[in-house]
């Protein structure tokens, strides 16, 4: 009786634990805040990812983008002992202010698009991805800050324009006079998208329908050619700088919208995925701010409620497998985005929610997943839930 009281208890607990076809690898996450003022300590960070790495199988973590180098030295040391990557966690078009002078991206009409103020630090303001100061800008911060810490790559993040978080001039942009340029390049004339959108309205972005495999379709033969152009237009140039970073010996992971948003913001995942070792799309069904799905979604259907054709959307496995299943042909290395994290109002993940997510992720044979988006305010029990032990 006993024996057979054992074997149903293992049985059990393999179900319950939805048994995985391979032991995924994890990147994980330490968010440092701002370039000033750290919000942990080398000690902090290492006692964390000490613990963390002996539960799970911890490959790589991305940290940023604080401007303290000791920082780096000294958890990069700790994680290169245990044979685990650093990775510079590092904003492209947006949040430069503090070190660098950038050209603002503007919408169609030559104006600014309104923040997003999540925290005093992160107020995603973005900046023009053509200009080519800009990209001069970003390399060069890399460079004189970050290139003597220890690096073995680069993660990076805020590569896109703003999106619906500032209405339509988020993602009707940029508009600057290089842009028009590269559009008029495309074969699009930013003159004609203007009066497209002041003839048509809201009616500009209906689509005929929703796939995995092709995102929307639009119905005005415009909008597809201004949103197929702005992907070729943005991502062409997050290629080169990440060309530049795979140049200097780094590993080049990239941050991205969801595949279902990610043509509205400029994320065109066929040129990324040539050009990164990893890509991270994040694929935030919990998360209510910018970059989680739900809320991103949300945000587009209040902005143009005329538009016609788009589906609703239910946040639940069905909907985070469509989207496993729109990268599955990516040509680099797939670790999608899971939030790790809890935090009430904003995050509010579960370990249901994180096993749950995890399962589906790995019944596609992707590599792994990026434990999102600080382990630093993970709670226990979504560690202990992935661990094997």
């Amino acid at each position: 009786m006993r024996k057979l009281a054992c074997i149903v208890v293992i049985l059990l607990m393999a179900v319950a634990c939805k048994t995985r076809t391979a032991e995924p690898g994890y990147i994980v996450q330490v968010s440092l805040g701002g370039w000033n003022n750290p919000l942990y300590t080398a000690d902090q960070i290492i006692g964390r990812l000490d613990t963390v790495s002996s539960r799970i199988n911890v490959e790589k973590v991305i940290i940023g983008w604080s401007l303290d180098k000791d920082i780096y030295k000294q958890v990069g040391a700790f994680l290169h002992s245990k044979n685990i990557k650093m990775l510079l966690w590092f904003p492209v078009f947006a949040e430069t202010e503090e070190v660098c002078t950038n050209v603002p991206a503007v919408d169609l009409w030559g104006k600014v698009p309104a923040n997003y103020d999540l925290a005093a630090d992160e107020g995603f303001r973005f900046n023009c991805p053509s200009n080519p100061r800009n990209a001069a800008n970003v390399v060069s911060v890399y460079d004189e800050h970050f290139s003597d810490c220890g690096f073995d790559g680069i993660f990076l993040d805020r590569i896109r324009t703003q999106s619906f978080v500032s209405g339509v001039g988020g993602v009707l942009n940029c508009g600057c006079p290089e842009c028009a340029r590269r559009f008029e390049e495309e074969g699009v004339n930013l003159e004609t998208i203007k009066g497209e959108w002041a003839f048509n309205g809201d009616g500009f972005f209906s689509v005929a329908g929703y796939s995995p495999e092709t995102g929307f379709m639009f119905v005005n033969p415009h909008a597809a050619d201004f949103f197929r152009a702005k992907g070729h237009i943005v991502s062409g140039a997050v290629a080169a700088i990440a060309d530049s970073f795979h140049d200097r010996g780094l590993e080049v992971g990239m941050d991205l919208y969801a595949p279902f948003m990610a043509q509205f913001v400029g994320q065109d995942y066929e040129i990324l995925s040539r050009h990164a070792d990893f890509i991270k799309p994040m694929l935030y069904r919990r998360t209510l701010a910018p970059a989680g799905m739900g809320f991103e979604y949300e945000l587009m259907l209040n902005a143009v409620p005329g538009a016609e054709g788009y589906p609703s959307f239910e946040m639940d496995v069905d909907f985070l497998e469509s989207q496993l299943e729109a990268m599955k042909s990516c040509p680099c290395a797939k670790y999608p985005g899971l939030e790790i994290n809890y935090r009430e109002g904003i995050v509010p993940t579960s370990p249901e929610y994180v096993t749950e997510s995890l399962d589906a992720i790995m019944r596609y044979g992707f590599d792994g997943a990026v434990l999102s988006w600080n382990i630093m305010e993970a709670p226990q029990a979504h560690i202990a839930c992935l661990s094997r032990q």
